[in-house]
Formats: structure tokens, sequence, C-alpha cells
């Protein structure tokens, strides 16, 4: 017995919602599984949505029809711009989430979506027709068809949670792992490795005096998240700042032995990026202290994520460590602190769509492909659903490219470079990254939602409007010229930059450290009001001229190699000048562009040069024999 679909999304965390709107979006008939309903899009770790390099990729699943930036300002709880003291392609922003509530809303977008159906199922093993993907089967035995398959299974695949010595199969506290599917793909012949993380332990409000730390409230007036919602706060929550102390870092010291991670009971490999306090102690044995900050879990409950203590020590040992810090001397542990590790699939092996290059139809999207975050997670689900229906459709694929989202950065380099630890966006990742801003994610990437069909029409007409009204409001103010008349003068002097001598551009005046648009709404408004995402490209567009003008050019060339496509079966082997080592690396990876083999480690410019001339001969050849 058998229920046949279009896509099937295994797993329905940040990645598999994500995956499973858009095809379903896209009018495929899509099928989403969990193990778990009441997990749907859970937050096992911190209750917050973005962050450096994680707000532009929110921003961008958005820009394309995605859920998660609407759902997040749903259910925002406080909102922060990072790096508001350096230039815009480093700022980014970070909300702190009722992490129950955003459960709640992204089940039900999911539950409201037509084409869309949700089910409890545990899948144990992938149906083959040859070498595609025909559906799935559950532990029950039922089967369910579908011509492709995206796995989305995050920490879930042959999870294990440790906490001291003690161990137990687990996806994530409280769930089953899935061991039956983990040993399918391992039998299909993918390459896996194993990873570890971890979460902090969640404490009782209660039992903490807040006196003892640093209130950080959030911003006052904040951006939405979305480009089609407001921000419009739940109960406003601060964050509380605190710091550890010799003493917290002498009692990991005196018991390290009992730590999973350090006992000898944690094989794979922990981010560097987000390392648990032994990892910090036993690595930074320099630091007298280290930050804390208290989040509420949600308006209605008790709970508190003490973030920067993750930790994977005995709970009698977590008691102690805890209760070392100044205010939390009588706290109580709701929840321990636990490591994860889990299975994940080398990401290497898989098609710059996400496609598996094993099984022609499978697709992964998420922590499986050795990545860490919600946000992380939901881009690659946005671009799995996407290129799952696209091929399912006989469309195109959706292939941005590294200068247009910091989802095809992350992809990339992935797929090219693969992992060996948990990898996490940075804004440090991407080489235009003044392109990838999270101001324009409307203008580089809605036209892609648009022609997908994940955005409306009328949406469109808006971007379409608003990108003719930043170029207008550009052409005038380049063709304004101000005089050096006293009330000029006056104004500039108040901002505390020199006075005019001689009339001068409008454009060059904003491009003075003190200035902004606001000079030009004191100097020469606009007739007709300006909206403030025109006046924000305006004043970026202006102010950092020379920079995006630089940043374009090393744009075209990147492009020049990603025009200079490597044919599928293109044999490397036959590459004269290339080493074993390269054409084994070249062999398996196949990339798809002399750009993408570029970026390969171990790649020199004469092996690019060898490549480029097989590339050549073989087109030559292939013209003669087209010719007799």
């Amino acid at each position: 017995m058998c229920k046949r679909y279009d896509i099937i999304v295994i797993g329905a965390g940040h990645a598999g919602c994500e995956a499973a709107l858009a095809a379903a979006r896209m009018g495929c008939k899509t099928l989403l599984t969990t193990i778990h309903l009441d997990s749907v899009a859970g937050m096992p770790c911190s209750p917050s949505i973005g962050g450096t390099g994680k707000g532009q990729l929110v921003k961008e699943v958005d820009a394309l029809g995605g859920a998660m930036a609407r759902v997040t300002d749903r259910t925002a709880m406080s909102y922060r711009t990072l790096n508001t003291r350096k230039g815009p392609a480093v700022q980014s922003t970070r909300t702190q989430n009722d992490k129950h509530m955003y459960h709640q809303m992204m089940k039900q977008c999911v539950e409201d979506q037509p084409n869309l159906d949700l089910k409890q199922a545990k899948i144990n093993r992938l149906v083959l027709d040859g070498d595609r993907v025909a559906g799935v089967v559950d532990h029950f035995g039922y089967e369910y068809q579908a011509e492709a398959v995206i796995l989305a299974t995050g920490t879930f695949l042959s999870g294990v949670i440790h906490i001291g010595h003690k161990s137990m199969k687990a996806g994530r506290a409280g769930e089953f792992a899935s061991y039956s599917l983990a040993s399918h793909l391992m039998e299909l012949g993918f390459a896996m490795g194993r990873m570890k993380t971890g979460t902090p332990a969640r404490v009782a409000k209660d039992s903490i005096d807040f006196s003892c730390f640093e209130e950080q409230a959030g911003e006052e007036n904040p951006r939405p998240f979305s480009l089609f919602s407001k921000a419009s706060l739940l109960t406003p929550m601060s964050s509380f700042n605190g710091r550890t102390n010799e003493r917290t870092h002498r009692i990991i010291r005196d018991n390290l032995s009992c730590s999973a991670l350090y006992g000898g009971i944690v094989k794979g490999v922990s981010a560097r990026y987000c390392p648990s306090f032994e990892d910090k102690i036993v690595k930074f044995p320099e630091r007298e202290s280290h930050q804390i900050i208290l989040e509420h879990e949600g308006v209605h409950t008790r709970e508190i994520y003490v973030s920067g203590l993750g930790n994977s020590m005995p709970l009698e040992v977590q008691i102690k460590l805890y209760r070392s810090i100044p205010g939390m001397e009588q706290v109580e542990i709701m929840r321990p602190a636990y490591a994860i590790e889990y299975d994940f699939l080398h990401p290497t092996g898989l098609k710059p769509t996400l496609e598996t290059k094993l099984v022609k139809g499978l697709y992964a999207a998420g922590q499986i492909n050795g990545t860490s975050g919600y946000e992380e997670a939901g881009a690659q689900g946005m671009w799995a659903g996407i290129n799952a229906a696209c091929k399912i459709q006989g469309r195109p694929p959706f292939l941005p490219d590294r200068s247009e989202a910091y989802m095809a950065v992350m992809v990339d380099d992935l797929v090219t470079r693969g992992t060996s630890e948990p990898y996490r966006m940075f804004t440090s990742r991407a080489e235009y990254r003044l392109m990838l801003r999270e101001d324009n994610p409307d203008l580089r990437l809605m036209e892609y939602g648009h022609g997908l069909g994940l955005i409306d029409d009328d949406a469109f007409k808006d971007l379409i409007e608003r990108k003719k009204q930043i170029q207008a409001e550009l052409d005038r103010v380049r063709s304004t010229i101000i005089k050096p008349l006293p009330e000029v003068n006056q104004y500039l002097e108040d901002k505390g930059t020199a006075p005019l001598k001689e009339a001068a551009p409008l454009d060059r005046l904003m491009k003075r450290v003190q200035l902004g648009y606001d000079a030009v709404e004191k100097l020469a408004p606009s007739p007709e009001p300006i909206n403030p995402r025109v006046s924000r490209q305006v004043e970026i567009a202006i102010k950092y001229e020379g920079y995006i003008a630089k940043q374009l050019r090393e744009i075209e060339k990147f492009r020049e190699m990603e025009r200079v496509r490597i044919p599928e079966g293109f044999d490397f082997e036959a590459v004269h000048g290339l080493s074993n080592e390269l054409k084994a690396k070249l062999g398996a990876l196949k990339p798809v562009s002399l750009g993408q083999a570029s970026r390969m480690e171990g790649i020199t410019p004469a092996a690019l040069s060898a490549v480029m001339i097989h590339l050549h001969q073989v087109k030559n050849t292939e013209k003669e024999e087209a010719q007799k």
C-alpha cells in the first residue's frame, strides 16, 4: 500500500519546513514528515534568529518567498542590529524569540499551505528505481512514492546525547533518533562523517538574582526581518549579560575527566566557532572570565537559556558550575546541558543544486550537510526545495552565484570544499559582501522568487517601482548643486564638517563621514516623500560608490571563470600536466565550471590552465567530428 507525491521532505526542522513550503508553493504535491509533530521548526538551542552573516540568510530566504523571516517577526521578543559602528556590509539583525510560539506559527504555515501534507512518520529507508529515488518507507512499512526526496534530518541520524559519561540514543533531548535511515544511507555508499554540537542548561527564572547582571534591552524602533511584515513585538524581553570567574573555571578543570567531550566518549568533530565551555577553559587558559547571556525562552515560561555555558558535564557538576556565577548561587536547573553526536553526509557528494551525485532525485539540506544553525538550515532548505521542484517541472535549476547571495556562498563552499567541522555563516566568507548587504536582498533575489512563482505580482510590482525610485533619486542627487549659502554652511558646521567655499555637487557632500541622506533632506529635499528603503539605497550607493565599482569589476572577472562550463562526464584523467592527486580530486568532485574548480583546495593556476587547454581541445574535436 502506498501514496504518491511529487516531493517528500524527511524532517520538519528549519530546513525541512522551508523546503516543503517552497516545493508546495511551486505547485508540487509535497509530503513533509517528522518523527514528532510537536517539534516542527523547534529551537533546541538558542531561542533566537539571525546574527552576523545569519541575518543576511534569513532576509534572502524572505526575498525568495520563504517563511522564516515572517514567523520571526511574529514571535520576536526583542531586536538588535549588530555591528552598527561598522559599515553596512557587515551589519546584521538578531532577534530573541518565543521558541514555543515560533514552533506553533511555523507549524500553522505548513498546515495552511495548499499542496502540502504534514505527517508524523519515522522514515527508515529510501525506495530506489535503479540509480533514482522513487519514494520512502516508514517504520510501519508504509510506502510513499515520489519523484524527489529531500533529506533534512538535522541531528537525528544516529544521534546520541551525552551528559557526563551517561549516553542515550536521541535526535535531541526527549526525541527518538533515526538509526535505520542512517544505516541505509551508509549501505547505499554515501560518504558519511560524525559531528558534535550541544546546548546549555535551561534554568528557572525565579532562582536567579538578575540585579547581578547587566540588562540588555532590545531596540525601541526595530526594523522587521521580513519585507512583508511590521516589527510587532510580543511582550518585550531583555537579555542579561554576566561573566564567569576563576571558581567557575576551576570546577571545569577539576572535573575534566567527567566531561563526555574530554573523557574520551565524544568522537564527533566540534564547532570551532561555538565551543563548549570545557573547550573554552582548555583552549583559552589565559582568560580570566568568559561572557554568558541569560535569554528568555518565551513569554509564558520560566525557562532561561544560559548562552555561553554549554557543556557535557554530569548533572552534579553542572549544578556546581552554574551556581558559581554571581546571581545564580541558588539557581535551579530545569533541563541539563548536553552534547549530541550525529551522522552527516560529506557535502562534496552533492551537486550545486544540493542533489546527491550518488542517487538521482535525492537532495540534502541543513545539518545533514555538515552545517550548524537554524538560518543556514532554512536557506539550504529553500535552495533544495526550489531545485527539486525545478527538476520535476523541467525548469532550469536555481543557481545564483557567489556574487548574488550568501546562500550561494554557503552552498558553493559546501559542495566545493566540504567541511571538516560544523559550518557556520560569517560575513567574512563572502568575497563580495558589500554587494550582499542585509538591506538589499529584495533587489538581488526577488526577481528569482517571482519567476519561480514564490513572490506574487503585487510584491514584484512594488520592487520594480522601488528600483525606479532609487535610480530617479540617485540621478536627482547627483545632478543637484549646493551653493555656499549662510544657512548651508551653518548646517555643515553644526554637523562638524567644513563649510563650502564654492558650489559643490550634493553627492560629493554626502560622501563626507559626518553626512548621510539627512543632508539631502535638509539641503535639497525631494518634492515627493521618499521611502526609507529608497533613501537607504541612495545613501549607500553614493557613500560607497568607489568600493562598489571596484567590487563590480571583481565580480565580472569571477563570472568570466564561471562562464567556462565543464561538461558532465569530462575526463580529468586525460588532462596533461595534472598530478594524479589533482586528477583524483577533480574526478571525485566533478566541478561544473572552471570557477568552481579554481576554488578547490590544492588547485594551482597551472592546473587551471591545463584544464582549460583540454576543454578547448575537446570542443575543437567535437566541432571537427560534427563537420564530418
